[in-house]
């Protein structure tokens, strides 16, 4: 995470914790928690995202499926935000999976009830925009990587980022997530194992 995502991620929590007591009540009434076990989806391709997903516990992964091949983009691990950006914000069918990988614990906001919520608390809207210009760096700083790393740096990332969760994840859906084959993503393991960094 670079420094202007942990500021903004830092602003977004001052923003939360300042919330009146009144506008908490009320996100807490459009929000429920739901529990997926291993292989439900959150999302599925042609549905409209109507609800955002704030991963508590558990694992999920994004995917498309291009020619009958599953295409992994994301893994969602706790703390994250699961959803289709396109699909979420202009309400139109999803071109993306969201499937939860381990039993997953979520809260679940409703997409509606919340628009809603902002024309009644103004404030949410600039939760909301905080929110949004998060993503928006994520996705950056996930590009940013792509094009500036190679597969073996990407996947050390993931190894110190997450190596709680990489034990978990199938080797094909880790090699579809870093853009390489299966082969390939072997080699890797391969040399990184010889060299003792994993």
């Amino acid at each position: 995470m670079n420094l202007f995502m942990t500021n903004l991620l830092a602003e977004i929590d001052a923003l939360v914790a300042r919330l009146p007591a009144t506008v908490q009540q009320a996100l807490d009434r459009v929000t429920s928690r739901q529990t997926f076990a291993r292989g439900d989806y959150l999302l599925r391709q042609g549905d409209v995202c109507r609800y955002t997903y704030f991963i508590e516990t558990g694992l999920a992964r994004k995917y498309y499926l291009v020619d009958g091949r599953e295409i992994t983009t994301e893994f969602y691990f706790s703390q994250d935000l699961a959803l289709s950006m396109t699909s979420y914000t202009i309400q139109v069918p999803s071109q993306e999976f969201i499937q939860a990988l381990e039993n997953t614990t979520a809260l679940r906001t409703d997409y509606r009830a919340f628009q809603a919520l902002k024309t009644q608390f103004p404030v949410l809207m600039e939760l909301d925009l905080r929110l949004t210009e998060y993503y928006a760096l994520w996705q950056e700083e996930r590009l940013r990587q792509f094009r500036t790393l190679d597969a073996t740096q990407r996947y050390e990332r993931l190894l110190r980022t997450q190596s709680q969760w990489v034990q978990h994840l199938q080797l094909t859906h880790i090699a579809s997530y870093l853009g390489v084959s299966i082969e390939t993503l072997s080699r890797i393991r391969a040399k990184l194992a010889s060299t003792n960094r994993i």
